[in-house]
């Protein structure tokens, strides 16, 4: 009866916390919805117009960049830096992760983040001295490769954004790993596990609600990278390494604005489609997989 008496009340307190929430919520919505929402919404519409944004254009700015050179190139090569760098990293760092939290690396944790507290242009710099043409490495192993002006900086550039952000992912991997039970691993030993079955069987299960999260992470790092690569090669580098973010620097510097704005909707949708599956079952938050 006492609970019958309640249950009234609780809602009420529930509802009274819900608009609470919202409230402390309401000054970030707004400048999301102001910043971000309303001008991506005026992009799509863009896509869609003319130049001057007054004559409807349908389809035909989307045909323009699908068949446009430029696009497929930085496109390709984007997807390309992403399929073997995200791979790459998020493997990589799991593995420098357990070692540190196992206890074979103890002091990597001291400094697996320094190398995102050193500048870009100072980090670019180094880069140059070791790969340019009359390099540190070519002067070493008396060899004359232009690892900047060919295919080569495609690896140089993966180089790069591999040393300068595995830290920060170790960061994340050993976030998730603190909040894995010992008493799973000591159970697991009971058990006669090896260390690959305790890893596939306890460690790859208790990152699962994080994964989704950082494979975002890794996702909006890649298109991130213009920085290094424009301070590597300038504005026109080796094709090898020409991004979206080269692509879009040209294409508003020409004021573009109807191939930017077809070109960015088509970019989100593919952005969209990397992230759906890593969606959270009935919530919409990233975090897990979906099976």
């Amino acid at each position: 009866m006492d609970t019958k008496k309640q249950t009234p009340r609780k809602q009420a307190r529930q509802f009274q916390d819900s608009w609470k929430n919202f409230f402390f919520l309401l000054p970030s919505l707004c400048g999301v919805s102001i910043f971000v929402f309303l001008p991506f919404g005026d992009v799509v519409r863009r896509s869609f117009t003319s130049l001057t944004g007054s004559q409807f254009t349908g389809l035909s700015n989307y045909r323009t960049v699908l068949e446009n050179e430029a696009f497929r190139l930085a496109m390709g090569n984007t997807l390309k830096f992403l399929a073997v760098c995200v791979p790459l990293l998020l493997a990589l760092s799991l593995l420098l992760a357990n070692l540190v939290h196992f206890g074979f690396l103890k002091h990597y944790k001291d400094v697996c983040l320094l190398p995102m507290a050193i500048p870009a242009a100072s980090l670019v710099f180094v880069w140059k001295m070791l790969f340019s043409r009359h390099g540190i490495i070519n002067s070493a192993l008396h060899l004359s490769v232009s690892w900047l002006d060919s295919s080569c900086a495609f690896w140089v550039l993966s180089a790069t954004f591999l040393w300068k952000n595995m830290g920060y992912y170790v960061v994340l991997w050993l976030t998730g790993l603190s909040g894995i039970p010992k008493s799973l691993y000591e159970a697991a030993s009971l058990d006669g596990a090896g260390a690959l079955a305790k890893f596939r069987y306890v460690t790859l299960p208790g990152l699962r609600p994080m994964a989704g999260a950082v494979w975002v992470l890794a996702l909006t790092g890649v298109f991130k990278s213009y920085r290094e690569s424009y301070l590597l090669a300038g504005e026109y580098p080796d094709k090898s390494i020409y991004m979206v973010q080269h692509m879009f620097h040209n294409w508003f510097r020409d004021m573009s604005i109807e191939k930017m704005s077809a070109a960015a909707v088509a970019i989100a949708c593919i952005f969209a489609a990397l992230v759906y599956p890593f969606r959270k079952k009935g919530g919409g938050n990233i975090g897990t997989l979906s099976s």
